[in-house]
């Protein structure tokens, strides 16, 4: 975990201003000890000091929407493994007080009715008795700014004080969230930032950073639950979810008593465990970047966002560190001859011929031996493709010592990894200008070699490997060396345009497999469709 992502832990309630320049805005979660101890409910609302029959004498009358799922104590947000079933409020406290009165800690059994009836006499909870731990009250409105005629509970508003460096934010709901048995709500994260605050009994909260969404498989996008993990972290089956595997490594856990509140900032997954009988309030409200992002620069942003996670995927299969450092390797190592003779004896297609050829041109042993693997890795492809059907190529010109007169056209490989792609280890492996020199030995000796070799060699991750070692020797060699040296490369070929265009296609298809793979790990979408069988909107 990245030090600048570690949740702060803070003594003292922060100020309006030092809230949103030093913790907001860094959009990293924050633990506030003794938050809310001066509230109101702190006190009227704790079982322990008579809290549910003042709860019951506010709201009883009320009646709620409950979570009631056969998963329990693990509540899903997805509508599919749950309902939401009308509860009067009054009915839920009944359960509550039996769960206390068997409990085998009598410590918090009190009791002062002040004359109100009992809950199983006005509001009947024998219904729920038999599934008292499968009924979760989340999410129930106190304030709701978007939907006002959802709002259940509003007249617990009075027991609630906004913290102060919150009374400038835009408010979209509080809400209440009381559990009787122990329960956990599934992974997920929250369009908006987010407060919560235990007012009673103890709750656990294991968080992730948006980044490590790959590894939380999010449900699709388009999906009724976009913003949960598709993970069941208390089982996880890691050949079904392999990433998840090191999820664990990036996370963080916080316990909350009461009286604390943590700050989750939007986009941040939070896995939430309560204690039996525990009760809390959150309060969301919009960031400032959402508050800031016009509708009309949505489709901007989304292609601006896209693109920076495709660059990073496509950095995270070809990383520039080990790139850098493999250059610096090779371009120190000391190959001597004997080590070449090795590596070309034995070979079909007369190793020992081009180590002769290029002795005299000065070519240092690496860029030769990896010469000699460029042409046998042409040759064995011909060989392969004229043993099954043998296609008239369309060069005319003479090759000194070619593929063949007659070159056999090769299907190009498909690969996005290097570890599946001779060609492109080979590339990566050298240095700009031992590369550059191997291509110019191949244009005045091998130039039908070259030519099959980006043609129909040449694979995605081999394109965009090739092309991030122009980039690099174009750093490194005078406008006048890059001139000759793309004058002689594309000179070797019949057309130079059909050449650059197969650089240039298969550049964009290892991007376009970088775009579907951050589709996969980011939204939830397998570019191939749903699977056979598959509920895709599950």
């Amino acid at each position: 975990m990245e030090s600048s992502l570690r949740v702060r832990s803070l003594k003292e309630v922060p100020s309006a201003r030092d809230f949103a320049s030093g913790i907001e805005s860094t959009n990293v979660p924050a633990v506030f000890s003794g938050c809310v101890k001066d509230w109101k409910a702190f006190s009227n609302w704790n079982p322990c000091n008579g809290g549910l029959d003042y709860l019951q004498e506010r709201v009883g009358l009320c009646v709620v929407e409950a979570m009631l799922s056969d998963s329990a104590p693990v509540f899903y947000g997805d509508i599919r493994s749950h309902e939401r079933v009308p509860l009067p409020f009054s009915a839920f406290i009944g359960l509550c007080k039996k769960r206390m009165h068997h409990s085998e800690d009598g410590s918090c059994v009190k009791s002062d009715r002040h004359g109100l009836p009992d809950a199983s006499s006005e509001y009947d909870s024998k219904p729920y008795e038999d599934a008292s731990h499968q009924i979760y009250l989340a999410q129930v409105p106190i304030i709701n700014t978007e939907t006002e005629e959802r709002v259940q509970l509003g007249s617990l508003r009075e027991d609630i004080q906004t913290p102060a460096f919150l009374e400038d934010k835009v408010l979209v709901a509080i809400n209440l969230w009381m559990n009787n048995a122990q329960a956990r709500s599934s992974t997920h994260y929250d369009p908006h930032h987010n407060l919560l605050c235990v007012v009673s009994g103890c709750k656990q909260v294991v968080l992730w950073p948006p980044s490590a969404s790959p590894m939380l498989y999010p449900m699709p996008i388009y999906g009724e639950a976009s913003n949960h993990s598709s993970v069941p972290l208390e089982d996880p089956n890691f050949s079904n979810y392999p990433r998840a595997q090191c999820l664990m490594e990036h996370s963080q856990k916080v316990i909350l008593q009461a009286g604390d509140a943590l700050f989750i900032p939007e986009g941040w997954f939070h896995q939430v465990d309560s204690d039996d009988l525990t009760i809390a309030v959150n309060f969301w409200w919009r960031s400032n970047v959402t508050l800031n992002m016009s509708e009309h620069m949505d489709a901007y942003y989304l292609r601006i966002i896209l693109r920076r996670l495709t660059d990073r995927e496509m950095d995270r299969v070809l990383p520039i560190a080990s790139l850098a450092q493999m250059e610096n390797i090779n371009r120190h190592t000391d190959h001597n001859d004997n080590g070449l003779d090795q590596a070309c004896e034995g070979k079909d297609l007369k190793g020992k011929e081009v180590e002769q050829r290029f002795t005299s041109h000065a070519l240092e042993p690496l860029a030769i031996l990896a010469l000699h693997e460029l042409v046998s890795l042409v040759h064995g492809h011909v060989n392969a493709a004229e043993q099954r059907q043998p296609v008239q190529s369309a060069s005319t010109t003479a090759p000194a010592a070619s593929v063949k007169d007659e070159c056999i056209k090769v299907v190009r490989p498909s690969s996005f990894g290097l570890e599946d792609d001779p060609v492109a280890k080979i590339f990566w492996t050298l240095h700009p200008i031992t590369l550059k020199n191997v291509f110019l030995a191949m244009v005045e000796n091998f130039p039908r070699t070259l030519e099959a070799l980006i043609l129909h060699l040449l694979s995605p991750v081999g394109a965009e490997v090739l092309t991030r070692k122009f980039d690099r020797m174009d750093q490194q060699i005078t406008k006048e060396e890059r001139d000759r040296f793309y004058q002689a490369f594309y000179g070797a070929f019949d057309d130079q345009f059909t050449a650059m265009d197969a650089i240039l296609k298969g550049k964009e298809l290892f991007a376009l497999q970088a775009y579907k793979n951050v589709l996969d790990k980011y939204l939830g979408v397998d570019w191939r469709g749903p699977k056979p069988g598959s509920d895709e909107t599950s």
